[in-house]
């Protein structure tokens, strides 16, 4: 009889701590999230701004489609070089004060990109804009591993690329519609654009320092007893407790699936990168006129990405197989990219890039869910940071690889074929990711059990 008084009570008390949880997480999604999504929006508004500006910048400067290419890619390059020590400073000096400087320093080389007299100085401020913004996405990632519990962070990450998503949708239309001021006070449209979107993306990160709150006890809007089973469910059953790199710098870098996850993100990189900065030079080959008109139609890469983003985190909740779900929607997106290779009706083709993006963008949110439920703390600061950088390599590669193969060809459309083959190497990838998921889950079971 006591025995069963004791397991009420335990049943009683867990089902109490669960509907406290419930309610602390959706206040932390209604009232964290947008401002995090907000930054990050105009991250890919920043993103989407240069592949408009690209006719424009060759006819206007002489910018070629190799020399856009490695410009565009430089931005990647200067982000990877610098995110890990980016992250790490961030993980000292705390999330919100290094997110805010990062929202309001890219925001003034942005606007500086209006000054841009030709390749050299294309150049210099891709390159600097990048070292700006280096460790925004991790850092992203990091709050959400201080807030949220792990059946939660997957819908958390995937509200968050739901903003990057919306920014391909609206940046179109909405860069074309400014840079229409072309002529207006002695400027050319693009330079209206680079203006403007950079001088919002200050006010947002002004903004940011007064909103955001760093941990779950810094936000008013939580009760103390909301915010420690945040604290608490966010850190989980078996945490990583290093606070120090030196000595563990195998946990933080050297774990077989952080090495395969980082790979197959760096081929992700690369067909989305490439995609999303080349789509309104694709659009504009298939004879479509006017930079609103461009933008508004390059906007299926958001429109597939939104799609992705909101259905296959669903549907990955029904695999018991991690990197079969990641696997899986790689080949389809080589499928969906060989049929556009074999298409010629332009219709088709817009509507085959918004499908690729459903599968390109749709996994990320799975993919980051797989790597922080295996990280927390330094750890996951470091880590995430790894995974991240090895992937900007793919920002840079897939601008660059789209650019060589454009001037070859003379058709901006002839980087598909990177596409096709970036998407199968991440097939392959996603079998080595299944054993090496399976590894690090057995280890940690082993470990857990010693400490009991």
């Amino acid at each position: 009889m006591k025995l069963n008084e004791e397991l009420l009570k335990e049943e009683l008390t867990t089902s109490a701590d669960d509907t406290l949880l419930v309610r602390a997480t959706r206040k932390a999604m209604t009232r964290l999230i947008p401002m995090m999504c907000l930054v990050y929006f105009m991250s890919y508004i920043d993103r989407t701004n240069v592949a408009l500006a690209k006719t424009h910048l060759n006819s206007d400067l002489g910018i070629s489609a190799a020399a856009y290419g490695l410009g565009a890619g430089l931005f990647f390059l200067s982000y990877a070089f610098l995110e890990i020590p980016s992250n790490l400073t961030m993980f000292k000096v705390g999330p919100r004060r290094w997110i805010v400087r990062i929202a309001i320093t890219w925001g003034v080389l942005s606007g500086l990109m209006m000054f841009v007299q030709g390749e050299r100085s294309f150049y210099l401020l891709r390159f600097l804009l990048g070292a700006a913004e280096a460790g925004l996405f991790p850092s992203l990632m990091y709050m959400i591993t201080i807030w949220f519990a792990q059946k939660y962070r997957a819908t958390a990450i995937g509200f968050l690329y739901l903003a990057a998503t919306t920014a391909l949708m609206v940046g179109g239309p909405l860069g074309g519609g400014l840079m229409e001021l072309d002529g207006v006070g002695g400027l050319r449209g693009w330079q209206w654009m680079f203006m403007l979107e950079g001088m919002l993306t200050v006010v947002v990160g002004a903004v940011t320092w007064f909103k955001l709150p760093e941990t779950p006890k810094d936000a008013p809007w939580l009760t103390e007893a909301e915010a420690e089973i945040l604290t608490e469910q966010a850190i989980g059953a078996a945490p990583h407790t290093e606070v120090k790199l030196r000595g563990n710098m195998g946990i933080a870098f050297g774990r077989p699936f952080i090495v395969i996850l980082g790979l197959i993100y760096l081929f992700n990189q690369i067909t989305t990168i490439g995609i999303i900065f080349n789509v309104p030079a694709i659009v504009e080959s298939l004879n479509v006129h006017g930079a609103f008109l461009i933008g508004l139609i390059s906007g299926i890469t958001g429109i597939g990405a939104t799609i992705g983003v909101l259905v296959i985190p669903r549907i990955y909740r029904r695999f018991h197989n991690e990197a079969a779900a990641v696997g899986i929607v790689a080949g389809l997106t080589a499928l969906t990219t060989i049929i556009y290779t074999m298409t010629s009706n332009p219709t088709a083709k817009i509507i085959l890039i918004g499908v690729s993006m459903i599968f390109i963008i749709g996994t990320l949110p799975l993919f980051w869910s797989i790597a922080m439920a295996r990280m927390s703390g330094l750890m996951a600061a470091a880590g995430l940071a790894l995974i991240n950088t090895v992937g900007l390599i793919g920002g840079f590669a897939g601008p660059y690889l789209f650019g060589l193969a454009e001037s070859k060809t003379g058709n901006p459309s002839a980087g598909f074929s990177v596409v096709i083959a970036s998407s199968i190497i991440g097939v392959l990838m996603a079998l080595l990711l299944h054993v090496a998921l399976r590894r690090e889950d057995v280890a940690a079971a082993l470990a857990v059990a010693r400490q009991a």
